[in-house]
């Protein structure tokens, strides 16, 4: 359980003698970019790689995705998942995973499309992987019925043809049958009856045509859909009854349209179905899918809208639908009465240059309001209460009622003295249902024009930021108009652009002339203009100002915060930058530790940072540092922590035989770590340990003691005992300096089956997508493929790969070669088995120890038909100072529709794998195919006897192979029921 080292023995013959020494060389680990592998261990119905690259999963709607993103590298690669579907970037609300496994409940078909899994750890490039998810559903169908009348043979007879339309949502393509009654129909079994799919619909629609409609053709007629039960996907069916009864759909309103209304009252909208067999369903909808009240009740045809509103106002329609025909539609509008904004202005003469108002001038009184229904609009004048006709003087005019909104017009002629007074514009709707609006205009010898000015000493304000700023113009005249204020952005020296306001909008309205703002930020600042609207006031040339808002904000500064890790009686540097601040001059900035000023002073014009120097670190050194720079409006501060704390531990999450097993109830694993950026402080001292087991909270912690200095890089390694099987444990390490402990890091090591404690045996079919850890050779040209026969693609090479794996099943999987374009011949796909540690035997002699290298059987199934096979070899390479691969069998060549076995003794001398290589052909028709790969200790069993000999030719045979003679290559042929060897 101890810290393990690498030592070297200085000399070999002093081995187990008392001049033994030890000299420590250091365990290094590279660091290593990251690789990454996708896998599935969720409810798919089947994981294949599509043509030559591509990774689809196919899943049931509603199943539950799961997907694991397998990495390797070190550091540990840091890993995200997204997902893109159909070129658009589908990102969940950005939902980047940042774990290991994806998973997503009742997936739905919106959720199909490329996943990608992105692993990084600042080493080279992200290594990136993606799958496909193909999600399979399938709708319920609906069927539609099309009729057409046509007319020939000057009208002896009339043809009448219907069409029966089936349709259902589905992935993958729907499959139809029709029936009638108990039949079956299929194209050319009734005369009278064509079956066929639009070509403009991809095969989702199937539409069965009965010609010159028969009495037999009046029948009920079932429409079955079907996926072929891929995902265990059921069919499902729809019925529909034909008769000479069948019709489109026809309704009626009862109401009147457009329906005026109050507001208050209660609406009822009638819709009846006048015709149609099946009878229509009958639904109200809004024009754009605008929703309906939410008071409303729906009960059939009959839509109730209880105290209406102004909002409620609009279009309505009833649509009916029986699928016969296209559905019937009917519409109708509700009109809310009502008056809204009621507005005024004043026009001078307009033959005059001037904007005041003068006896014997003509004056014009405007008077606006927006009207439902705008027919109903009526306007009346009075002039001190009084009722005012039109006259030659006083002429009063009205726009058209189509026109919305009204206005009315008072022109008074040769203004008199007589003529002051109050004048009302009063608007009503003749129904009399809701209130008048009522606005009164004077007209004196004090009705004057506006003017705008801005108060002394307001028209440049300087505000610090969160404020609360009002602007203020001041209007004189009578009426006083509505002030508009609006921002000028200075974009240019002859262009002015208008930005927004604080609240968003490109205007804002204020009656008093102030405009406030809250809570005012550095972007609010800027020229602001006030300006008279016409409405309510003069109808003349609009007055307006300008005031300059200056907004004040402190120093921003950068870094607001790093932590700096240091080791005592180092020298080292802070430095804080000033990126902008408002104003910018007069800048001051001060330096302390904790609470102790270090140093103060002021900015130069040309300085935009300042730095402390500590030229020795002591303890007392140690803590946040603090600079704070400042101006009129505040301070900006940079926060340094210096601490002496370890950086935490990375975890080596790639040793290989991590877990092993002596006995049954208790499992052991080796623990690796480097450390990250040992040199940045104090010399570590110790790590402590600490586990627990997941689900539990007592955790055991221990201390690992450390010797020396701990090199970047270097491979640390603790051996974890006594963990019970099959519970995982969260693992943490904290390393220790005199400073004190340091970050900890934490991992859960999980049990599973070791693939290889000591090797007595080994089998891999490959129905698990991980492969029993075989994985690709990144050397060669293409990669072997898994698949299972039920879900291989033959569209381009029917002649060749088996049609189920070894055991006969369709559904088993197993590995192979495609040989389809982009492929050439000679390129070659490798397969690596993991790596095998072998089982030492040794004997004791009276002179020395000899160890003898331990004798392997390895089998596999094999697959070789087609034209075009190239060949299969098999190579053993063994790990020692340097790697070798060493053929052991070789096969080329058409071997027939079947799977055979091939057995080879190997005889490795150190830690080896075994390396599958196909080689393509000269043409597509050349899939090589592998299943049921197995190692056994032990020399392989006999061949059968002679006399079982030709019935299991064609499948096994055995071959006795020494890695002694390298050069030597085993090839059989047979050939007119001759076995040749060679």
């Amino acid at each position: 359980n101890k810290l393990s080292r690498c030592w070297l023995f200085h000399n070999e013959a002093d081995i187990g003698g008392p001049h033994a020494q030890k000299l420590d060389l250091t365990c290094v680990v590279s660091t290593a970019p990251p690789t990454v592998r996708i896998v599935h261990s969720g409810q798919a119905c089947n994981v294949e790689e599509e043509r030559y690259s591509e990774r689809v999963s196919t899943i049931r709607e509603g199943d539950t995705l799961e997907l694991q993103c397998l990495v390797t590298g070190h550091p540990h690669p840091q890993i995200r998942w997204t997902k893109t579907a159909g070129g658009a970037s589908d990102r969940q609300g950005d939902s980047s995973l940042r774990n290991e496994t994806l998973r997503i409940e009742s997936i739905s078909r919106h959720q199909g499309g490329r996943y990608y899994c992105k692993a990084e750890n600042g080493l080279g490039s992200p290594a990136i992987r993606s799958i496909r998810v193909d999600v399979y559903y399938l709708d319920d169908p609906v069927i539609t019925v099309h009729q057409s009348v046509g007319e020939a043979k000057e009208q002896f007879y009339f043809e009448r043809t219907v069409f029966l339309r089936c349709v259902a949502n589905s992935n993958p393509p729907v499959h139809y049958t029709w029936r009638r009654g108990k039949e079956v129909l299929s194209q050319g079994s009734d005369s009278g009856v064509e079956i066929y799919e639009p070509f403009f619909t991809q095969g989702e629609t199937k539409i069965l045509k009965l010609k010159n409609l028969r009495p037999q053709d009046y029948a009920d007629y079932t429409c079955i859909s079907s996926v072929r039960n891929v995902c265990s996907i059921e069919d499902k069916t729809a019925h529909f009854s034909l008769s000479n009864r069948t019709a489109p759909p026809s309704i009626k309103l009862l109401l009147d349209d457009p329906l005026v209304v109050n507001p208050g009252e209660t609406v009822t909208l009638v819709c009846v179905a006048s015709g149609g067999d099946p009878p229509p369903t009958l639904t109200w909808v809004r024009p754009g899918g605008e929703e309906l009240p939410k008071r409303c009740v729906v009960n059939r045809g009959t839509l109730t809208v209880p105290m209406v509103t102004v909002d409620d106002g609009g279009a309505y329609s009833c649509v009916a639908s029986n699928n016969v025909g296209n559905p019937a539609k009917k519409s109708t509008t509700i009109l809310v009465r009502g008056l809204r904004k009621g507005r005024f202005w004043i026009t001078p003469d307009p033959y005059h240059n001037d904007d005041n108002i003068q006896i014997g001038r003509e004056v014009k009184i405007s008077c606006q309001v927006e009207a439902t229904p705008p027919e109903e609009l009526q306007f009346g004048w009075l002039k001190n209460g009084r009722p005012l006709r039109s006259s030659e003087r006083m002429v009063i005019t009205h726009t058209d009622t189509d026109v919305s909104p009204g206005t009315t017009n008072l022109d008074i002629i040769d203004l008199k003295f007589t003529d002051f007074g109050t004048y009302t514009c009063v608007a009503s709707l003749r129904n009399r249902g809701t209130p008048e609006i009522s606005i009164d205009v004077n007209i004196s010898s004090t009705t004057v024009p506006p003017e705008l000015t801005v108060p002394r000493g307001r028209s440049h304000l300087i505000a610090q930021e969160g404020d609360t700023v009002d602007l203020q113009c001041l209007v004189s005249g009578k009426p006083k108009p509505i002030i508009l204020w609006s921002r000028v952005e200075d974009s240019g020296p002859a262009v002015a652009a208008t930005a927004l306001m604080p609240d968003g909008s490109a205007q804002m309205e204020s009656y008093d002339g102030v405009l406030r703002i809250n809570n005012v930020t550095r972007e609010m600042g800027g020229t602001y203009r006030c300006q008279t609207s016409q409405y309510n006031g003069f109808n003349v040339k609009p007055r307006e100002a300008l005031i300059q808002l200056v907004v004040q904000f402190p120093p921003v500064v950068e870094p607001e915060f790093t932590e700096i890790r240091q080791a005592l009686g180092r020298a080292f540097s802070l430095t804080c930058r000033l990126l902008r601040a408002h104003p910018a001059r007069l800048l001051r900035y001060e330096w302390k530790l904790g609470s102790r000023l270090l140093t103060v002073g002021q900015f130069s014009e040309q300085k935009d940072d300042t730095t402390y120097h500590i030229r020795a670190l002591n303890r007392e050194g140690y803590g946040e540092y603090t600079c704070d720079i400042t101006n009129e409006a505040g301070a900006g501060r940079c926060t340094f922590l210096v601490t002496g704390k370890a950086y935490a531990p990375e975890f080596y999450y790639d040793t290989y035989g991590a877990l092993w097993q002596n006995r049954p109830r208790v499992y052991g694993f080796k623990l690796q770590w480097t450390q990250m950026e040992p040199g940045a402080v104090d010399r570590i001292l110790a790590y402590r340990l600490g586990i627990r087991q997941v689900g539990q909270s007592r955790w055991w912690e221990q201390e690992i003691p450390m010797e020396g200095n701990i090199q970047k890089g270097e491979l640390l390694t603790y051996n974890l005992t006594e963990l019970i099987r099959p519970e995982s444990y969260l693992v943490r390490l904290t390393p220790i300096t005199r400073y004190g402990e340091g970050d900890a890091t934490e991992r859960i090591i999980t049990y599973s089956a070791p693939v290889n404690p000591h090797l007595r045996e080994f089998r891999c079919g490959f129905e698990d997508e991980a492969l029993c850890l075989f994985s690709q050779d990144k050397t060669d040209e293409f990669d072997w493929t898994r698949h299972s026969a039920a879900t291989r693609d033959t569209k381009y090479t029917p002649n060749t790969g088996p049609s189920s794996d070894h055991t006969g099943s369709k559904q088993g999987f197993y590995m192979y070669i495609e040989t389809s374009r982009p492929r050439l011949e000679g390129d070659k796909a490798r397969l690596l088995s993991p790596t095998f540690n072998i089982n030492s035997k040794t004997s004791s002699s009276s002179s020395a120890a000899v160890t003898n290298s331990p004798t392997y059987c390895f089998a596999f199934f094999y697959h070789m038909y087609g034209k075009h096979i190239g060949a299969l070899n098999v190579f053993l390479r063994q790990k020692g100072q340097t790697v070798t691969d060493t053929s052991v069998w070789s096969l080329s060549g058409n071997q027939g529709n079947s799977w055979s076995q091939a057995m080879v003794n190997i005889h490795p001398t150190t830690a080896f794998q075994m390396v599958m290589e196909g080689v393509r052909g000269s043409g597509i028709e050349g899939d090589i195919a592998i299943d049921n790969v197995t190692i056994e200790e032990g020399e392989c069993k006999e061949p059968p006897p002679k006399s079982e000999f030709n019935k299991h030719i064609s499948r096994k045979w055995w071959i006795s192979f020494s890695p002694l003679t390298p050069r030597s290559t085993v090839l059989y042929q047979e050939v007119g029921g001759v076995f040749w060897f060679s």
